[in-house]
């Protein structure tokens, strides 16, 4: 494993510190969240009581049966990169992150489709991941059509990972797709929803994400599940076959409860014969790249360069 980013650690560590120091005044993550915390995090994903800014560049649109996705083009584009959004399932948006994707969008020369998938646990499992296929499909149908090319990307952040990886697995598995996504973009995703050995043992510290939050988001996520359920490999990636995956970019830092489920996926995707760009980041937590830090730029600055060399 190769650590990045640690002539950055002290100023990441600082902002961890003051993060959780915090964590007094923003609504508490337990187990599964009350209605009022989830409403709060539903309107901003940091829990404020401001919602991102959305820009006009934006379009709303509806894709293959009935599911909502926003789109960024940019005047030149020589690929699409088929984004989700983070959120324990539960809450944010295809329009949570506008100036990021849109930044990304003219950056790299990609249109960028963001997927507003249904939300848990009004909708949980398999409804989010079924509308993550929906679009995947209609992309590799009519990308060529909507947007001129068919240099196709996937990716996602946090619970938006897990859907990539679902996403391509459903696609191979149901109806024989490998291929069509050229690279895989997967940022600190929960890859075993039984819960891997950093995940049990990370406790609560006051930062994004924890041991309780992450059982509450899947309890969400996965209503009635056990643990041995929840390692079916439709739900858990990592326990799935990974042939035919498609090269990765996998990222997570080293303040994250989620760090053992990227080093194994990490591991098994290179197994199954792809190839894999880790990224370590030193002292960085669940969700860094929401906040204003120096291994934050360079993070995204890294992902632009890898999707649009894919």
């Amino acid at each position: 494993m190769t650590i990045t980013d640690e002539d950055c650690l002290p100023e990441t560590l600082a902002f961890n510190e003051r993060y959780a120091a915090a964590a007094a005044s923003r609504p508490a993550r337990g187990r599964a969240p009350d209605a009022r915390t989830l409403a709060l995090l539903r309107r901003n994903r940091l829990g404020g009581d401001t919602p991102p800014e959305r820009l006009p560049h934006g379009q709303d649109r509806v894709v293959g049966n009935g599911v909502p996705v926003r789109v960024f083009v940019p005047d030149l584009v020589d690929g699409v990169y088929l984004h989700f959004h983070g959120g324990g399932w539960a809450f944010g948006s295809a329009g949570g992150q506008d100036e990021r994707l849109w930044r990304l969008a003219g950056q790299a020369r990609l249109a960028v489709v963001s997927v507003d998938y249904r939300l848990a646990p009004e909708h949980p499992f398999p409804a989010g991941p079924d509308d993550c296929e929906t679009a995947a499909r209609w992309l590799v149908e009519h990308a060529a059509a909507e947007f001129g090319t068919e240099r196709l990307l996937i990716g996602g952040e946090s619970a938006g990972a897990h859907l990539g990886v679902g996403t391509l697995l459903r696609l191979r598995d149901r109806h024989g797709i490998t291929g069509a996504f050229r690279a895989a973009h997967l940022l600190f995703g929960p890859y075993d929803l039984s819960m891997t050995p950093s995940q049990r043992t990370f406790g609560s510290r006051g930062l994004l994400s924890g041991t309780d939050s992450l059982r509450g988001s899947y309890e969400l996520f996965t209503p009635g599940m056990g643990e041995e359920q929840r390692r079916d490999p439709e739900v858990s990636p990592l326990f799935a076959e990974l042939a035919g995956m498609p090269p990765a970019r996998i990222v997570v830092g080293t303040e994250d409860p989620l760090l053992d489920d990227s080093l194994f996926l990490a591991q098994r995707w290179e197994a199954a014969g792809a190839a894999v760009q880790l990224g370590v980041v030193a002292g960085a937590m669940h969700g860094f790249t929401l906040f204003p830090l120096t291994v934050t730029a360079r993070e995204l600055r890294r992902e632009r360069d890898f999707l649009a060399a894919a």
